[in-house]
């Protein structure tokens, strides 16, 4: 009997996260790599040659957005590793995909050691009311401050909510190698040698507690992109964070 697998494509497939993730694709007897397309492929036209459902999208932020809009507007299920995706820009995809009931999944980050770091993050800021966030990346990546860095601030701050000087919006700079979320300070490392890390340190009376996640390897991040890839098609809506799927 004949297994039905689910139609993938990368999007940035010669990027390395895009190389571990056509890897892990093909080596999954799930999943069939039916795509790969680069900065000036036509994504629209090759999701419809190759009758993709699904698009992984590790491309860079700068084209994030438009991406997913592409892919939702072509009726595939897209499942975004790429940051850069503004919460503004995250409530019109959810838009889109409700108006559609098309499943989606944006994961900040796709690491599930990383996904409960942010938990145990969340769980320490109900007793920490000092906290502050350390990320260490490869000197290539684009964005400051992470992602991941960021969606963690947004964790602690859902927690401490009723704390008044916490209540601030997430304003951060663009770029900044030294910014503040919810009033959260975030700093971030960009240096070679490394691939992602994230420490979050909290302060109390005569104690401190850190929380801290080490990814050596990007294959670290490929069980949870199988993972969307596989329950992405169940949703009939757009989920933002791994941890949702878990």
């Amino acid at each position: 009997m004949r297994i039905m697998t689910i139609r993938i494509l990368v999007n940035g497939a010669s990027g390395k996260m895009g190389q571990e993730c056509v890897k892990a694709i093909q080596n999954d007897s799930e999943l069939q790599l039916v795509g790969q397309t680069a900065r000036n492929d036509d994504l629209a036209q090759i999701i419809k040659t190759t009758h993709a459902q699904v698009v992984v999208d590790f491309t860079v932020p700068q084209a994030a957005y438009s991406n997913v809009l592409t892919i939702i507007q072509s009726g595939a299920h897209p499942v975004i590793g790429t940051t850069g995706i503004t919460p503004e820009q995250i409530t019109e995809l959810k838009q889109q995909c409700a108006s559609k009931k098309l499943g989606a999944i944006i994961a900040p980050n796709f690491s599930i050691g990383a996904v409960l770091m942010m938990q145990f993050s969340q769980t320490a800021a109900k007793f920490f009311p000092n906290v502050e966030i350390i990320e260490l990346h490869h000197a290539g990546k684009a964005d400051s401050p992470s992602g991941t860095a960021l969606k963690t601030a947004d964790l602690i701050a859902e927690t401490r909510s009723s704390v008044p000087e916490v209540k601030a919006s997430r304003e951060i700079i663009p770029g900044a190698r030294g910014a503040s979320s919810h009033n959260i300070p975030i700093h971030a490392i960009r240096l070679p040698g490394l691939v992602a890390c994230q420490e979050v340190l909290f302060g109390g009376l005569g104690e401190t507690l850190s929380i801290r996640h080490d990814t050596i390897h990007r294959e670290a991040f490929m069980p949870g992109v199988l993972l969307a890839c596989k329950k992405v098609l169940q949703l009939d809506h757009l989920v933002y964070g791994l941890e949702h799927i878990l």
